[in-house]
């Protein structure tokens, strides 16, 4: 994991819980068993907090750039 940015790996740490939090509101019954609605709540749960993530820890480091430019 070094090759990764700093947000990357703040996206993938974030990512990796909104996952498990997904993961535990399918087995307390809160999604469908269906497939598809267990990929797509895997999706949105992992992907949205990644992308979040990334992009305020993304922001966070070129503001701190541009501080000490």
């Amino acid at each position: 994991m070094s090759r990764f940015t700093l947000p990357v790996k703040i996206g993938l740490s974030f990512g990796f819980a909104g996952l498990l939090l997904t993961i535990v509101g399918i087995a307390r019954g809160q999604a469908p068993l269906a497939p598809l609605n267990i990929a797509i709540a895997l999706l949105i749960g992992g992907g949205v907090w990644f992308v979040v993530a990334w992009a305020v820890a993304s922001a966070a480091v070129d503001v701190e750039k541009d501080l000490s430019e």
